[in-house]
């Protein structure tokens, strides 16, 4: 294995393993009170 695949396999290896979950999915409703609250400031 070249060295170039070995260090591409690790690298992609380091962003699956440091994967952030983005957590709960907001509705469209959430959205949209969310940024009512924003502009009423």
């Amino acid at each position: 294995m070249s060295r170039q695949k070995r260090r591409e396999e690790n690298a992609w290896k380091i962003r699956k393993q440091t994967h952030k979950p983005h957590g709960k999915i907001k509705s469209l409703s959430e959205y949209a009170d969310e940024y009512d609250a924003q502009r009423s400031i």
